[in-house]
C-alpha cells in the first residue's frame, strides 16, 4: 500500500501447512482467545466467528439440505442473505461491469468531478483517496459525495469504496484534515501494558477514528497493520507495526478491527502474510519473505489467524516472495498464497491486493489478471485505472480469468457493501466525531507512557 477460488482441483492440497495451522489455531484456541477478550459492549452488526458449516452451490446447507437462515452472519460482516443477493446480482453483470466492481481506482489531482467520472464511466467499486487527492475537509467531502453519487447512478444501490490509507504515525494521507493518531505501535504498547483496559482503549480509538472518516466520507480503511515487525531490520514497517511480539500484536489487531466495526467502517488487515519481517521496501522491490513454514505459522500468521477469528472483513495480501509457500513471485498474485488465507486461516471475506502501482509487482505483465485470477476480490490502485479495467474486461471474456472466478470476487465485494449499506444506516455519526477523535487520540497516547 502506499505509504502516505478456493482452490483449483489440479493444484495438490498445502497437507504439512493445513496440519500445522490445525495446531497453531488449537493453541490459540487454548491461550489466546482469552487474552484479548475486551469487555461486553452491544453489538449492532456483530461478525461472529466464521462458521464450520459447509454449503452447496445453491447455498443449501449440504450436511441438513436446509436452506441457510438469511439472517445467520458470515462470519465476516454481511449476513447470508446479503451475500446470496450479492451473488444474485452479480449473475447477470457483463464483463465489463465484473470488471469495473473489483477494481478500486486511483486517480491524479484534486477535482472531485474528475474522480466521479473515473467512477461513474467505469463501474469502479470505488476509489482510493491519497495524500495528493486532499486539499481540506470541505474539498474531501465534496470528493466522497461526488464519488457516491457517480456510483448510485449506474444503479448500485449500495455505498462505494472509499478507501484511505489512515493507520496514524507515519501513513496518514488525510494529514491536516484528520485527527493526528499516534502510531499503531502506541497500540501494541498500550495492550501489552494494561492488559483488558488497554485493549478497551485501542478499540475506543479504532471506534473514534473509523467515526471521523465517515463524517468525511469515507466507508473503508486500509487498516490495521497485523505485521510482525523484526524492528530495525525492517525499513518499510517499523512502526506501522503493533509490536514485534506475536500475541501482543493479534491483541492490538483484534482491539483495532472491534472498533472499526463499530463504527460501521470496512477495514482491512495487512500485509498477508507478513511484511514485517522483511529486508526490503515492496514499493520498490519484491522483497524475500525467507521464512519457513513452521517459522510462518509461530510468527506471522498468527495476528491474520486472529483477525479471521473476530471477523476481519477484508484482509490485504501484500506483494512478498514468500518461499515457503509459493517461490519467486508476488504472494499478491499467487494462487497458492490465497489457498494459504482461505483454507488454512479460515478467510471468507474480501482479499485485498496491495496498490498495484508499486514496484514489487512492476515486472508483472498484467498484475491485476494475474491477482484475480489467483483468487483476488479486488484490486486496488492500478497504475492506469481505464486501461486495467479493459484489461480484465478481455480476460474475463476469453477465459484468462474464468467467469465464475471474476463473479466471486464481484459477489464478495458487493456482499460487504451491502453490509456497510446496512450497518451505516444502524450506527450514526456524532455532529462532533473529530471532537471525539481528538479525545480518543490523546488517550491512546497517555495510556501508553
Amino acid at each position: 500500500m502506499l505509504r502516505s477460488p478456493r482452490r483449483s482441483p489440479s493444484r495438490p492440497p498445502l497437507a504439512p501447512l493445513a496440519l500445522a495451522g490445525l495446531l497453531t489455531s488449537a493453541l490459540l484456541a487454548g491461550c489466546g482467545a482469552a487474552d484479548d477478550a475486551a469487555p461486553a459492549r452491544s453489538e449492532s452488526s456483530p461478525a461472529a466467528p466464521a462458521s464450520d458449516r459447509a454449503t452447496g452451490a445453491d447455498g443449501a446447507d449440504e450436511a441438513t439440505g436446509a436452506e441457510p437462515d438469511p439472517d445467520a452472519p458470515t462470519g465476516w460482516g454481511p449476513t447470508e442473505g446479503e451475500l446470496a443477493q450479492a451473488r444474485e446480482t452479480v449473475a447477470g453483470w457483463d464483463a465489463a461491469r465484473l470488471a469495473g466492481q473489483v477494481v478500486v481506482g486511483r486517480y491524479r489531482g484534486t477535482d472531485p468531478a474528475e474522480a466521479a467520472a473515473l467512477v461513474g464511466d467505469l463501474g469502479l467499486a470505488g476509489l482510493s483517496v491519497t495524500a495528493e487527492n486532499v486539499v481540506d475537509a470541505d474539498q474531501v467531502r465534496a470528493l466522497t459525495a461526488a464519488v457516491g453519487e457517480a456510483h448510485a447512478a449506474t444503479g448500485r444501490a449500495w455505498p462505494p469504496v472509499l478507501g484511505v490509507d489512515q493507520e496514524g504515525g507515519v501513513v496518514s494521507h488525510l494529514d491536516g484534515v484528520a485527527t493526528d493518531f499516534p502510531s499503531f505501535a502506541t497500540a501494541g504498547t498500550v495492550v501489552e501494558t494494561d492488559g483488558r483496559a488497554g485493549q478497551r482503549v485501542v478499540r475506543d480509538a479504532a471506534e473514534a477514528l473509523a467515526l471521523e472518516l465517515r463524517a468525511l466520507g469515507f466507508t473503508w480503511v486500509w487498516a490495521p497493520v497485523g505485521d510482525v515487525t523484526v524492528g530495525a531490520a525492517d525499513p518499510t514497517i517499523g512502526s506501522r507495526s503493533p509490536s514485534e511480539e506475536p500475541q501482543v500484536a493479534s491483541r492490538a489487531v483484534a482491539s483495532a478491527l472491534r472498533g472499526y466495526r463499530d463504527a460501521a467502517l470496512a477495514s482491512t488487515v495487512k500485509h498477508f502474510p507478513g511484511h514485517g519481517s522483511v529486508t526490503a521496501d515492496s514499493h520498490e522491490v519484491l522483497p524475500l519473505l525467507d521464512a519457513s513454514l513452521a517459522e510462518l505459522q509461530a510468527r506471522d500468521l498468527v495476528p491474520f489467524r486472529r483477525a479471521v477469528e473476530v471477523g476481519a472483513p477484508a484482509v490485504m495480501v501484500g506483494h512478498l516472495d514468500t518461499r515457503a509457500v509459493a517461490p519467486g513471485v508476488p504472494s499478491s498474485t499467487a494462487p497458492e498464497v490465497y489457498d494459504l488465507l482461505r483454507d488454512d486461516l479460515g478467510f471468507e471475506g474480501v482479499a485485498v491486493t496491495d496498490s498495484l502501482g508499486m514496484g514489487a509487482v512492476a515486472a508483472v505483465p498484467k498484475p491485476a489478471v494475474a491477482a484475480l485470477a489467483a483468487g483476488a476480490d479486488l484490486l486496488l490502485m492500478p497504475v492506469d485505472t481505464r486501461r486495467t479495467v479493459g484489461t480484465l474486461t478481455a480476460a474475463i471474456e476469453d477465459g484468462t480469468v474464468p467467469r465464475e472466478r471474476a463473479e466471486e470476487a464481484a459477489a464478495r465485494v458487493v456482499a460487504l457493501q451491502l453490509w456497510l449499506a446496512r450497518t451505516t444506516g444502524e450506527v450514526a455519526v456524532p455532529e462532533d466525531a473529530d471532537a471525539r477523535a481528538a479525545e480518543a487520540a490523546r488517550a491512546l497516547e497517555e495510556a501508553a507512557y
